[in-house]
């Protein structure tokens, strides 16, 4: 299976996460790499998913995986 790459351009590290959004509800969410190939999901790595913001007055969501 091929690694999955970030989203941001110029970016070309292995993804690690999925971020969506809901413009409406204002609210993102952020977790586990997702199935793929939502056109409205974007994938990415450590490094971009550690810098992440959202616009002020969002709800921003992490869901964080188990860890056993």
């Amino acid at each position: 299976m091929r690694e999955r790459l970030c989203s941001k351009v110029g970016c070309a590290r292995e993804a690690v996460t999925t971020l969506t959004y809901d413009y409406g509800d204002q609210m993102a969410a952020l977790g586990p790499l997702g199935q793929g190939g939502d056109p409205h999901a974007h994938d990415l790595c450590a490094i971009h998913t550690d810098r992440l913001s959202v616009p002020q007055g969002w709800v921003f969501v992490r869901h964080e995986t188990l860890r056993v």
